[in-house]
């Protein structure tokens, strides 16, 4: 443990991973809730792997892949909520034409770039070695932003997320807020591709606020504790990423995942506890 502390301060890359991820721990448990709560996990995925587009576009434009991941991520997000309000096409039916749209033109575009093809196993699955301090700078906008917005704007959210009938009783824009929790959703997801990958970034938003929301059913609770969980999970993922010289995404979603399990147990535990008390007290009465 001391020789990885010394690590973390010989090498850059190291202190950028390690403060980018804990950073990311902020949006992605509050975003991650979000999702879960209104069951978004599918839209999710898909503007995720849409991002590999922009990637790809990037990539053959000879710019700095995650402006091109941005880029698409948000056109995606915002082509998927539009066609489901406006076009009259199914959800689903939008999210996985996009999502295969999405793959489609980065592996076109890749295969066309002039030169060898670039490594994208840092994209497609996270790596240390390749968060710069551009990424560090662009998870803390992105923080600002999410807490900014929540801080802001959190009835209007929660009354559009789950009650939207009354949310236009009481002038809410409905429609302009659900679109910019789905921007906000993308820009999340690209802000951790160098961390997590593109493959497993899901992982990141969704099991955290599944483990907490086996305890508590507040909004505000299970954010709170997938930020905690977040942190937890990224920290020691990527320590085992260094340790052991694998993807980082990898080793943190397989950490969140021995969480979940975990937390899954004991609360198991738990109810066959309460329930063998709540026995014993009926038969002493």
């Amino acid at each position: 443990m001391i020789q990885l502390f010394q690590d973390i301060v010989n090498f850059p890359f190291l202190y950028r991973a390690f403060i980018a991820g804990i950073l990311l721990s902020i949006a992605a448990g509050i975003i991650g809730t979000y999702i879960v709560a209104r069951r978004l996990v599918f839209l999710t995925g898909g503007i995720t792997h849409a991002s590999f587009g922009g990637i790809g576009i990037a990539y053959f434009a000879g710019i700095n892949p995650i402006f091109g991941a941005f880029v698409f991520s948000i056109l995606s997000a915002m082509g998927i909520e539009w066609t489901t309000t406006k076009g009259k096409l199914r959800e689903d039916s939008a999210i996985g034409i996009l999502w295969s749209f999405g793959m489609a033109i980065g592996i076109i575009f890749i295969a066309i770039t002039p030169g060898y093809a670039p490594n994208l196993m840092g994209y497609l699955f996270g790596s240390i070695v390749t968060v710069t301090s551009l990424d560090l700078i662009t998870v803390c906008i992105v923080n600002l932003i999410v807490l900014l917005f929540f801080l802001r704007f959190y009835r209007w959210i929660i009354y559009s997320a789950f009650d939207p009938e009354f949310a236009k009783t009481q002038r809410i824009p409905v429609g302009l807020i659900n679109m910019l929790m789905t921007i906000l959703v993308a820009v999340t997801i690209v802000s951790g591709i160098r961390i997590v990958g593109i493959i497993l970034l899901l992982s990141l938003l969704t099991i955290p606020p599944s483990t907490a929301n086996l305890f508590s059913r507040n909004f505000k609770t299970i954010a709170i504790a997938s930020v905690i969980l977040n942190m937890i999970g990224i920290t020691i993922g990527l320590i085992l990423a260094y340790k052991m010289n694998i993807p980082s995404g990898a080793s943190v979603v397989f950490v969140q995942v021995i969480l979940f399990a975990l937390a899954k147990l004991t609360t198991v535990i738990l109810d066959r506890f309460m329930e063998k008390t709540s026995l014993a007290q009926k038969r002493v009465q």
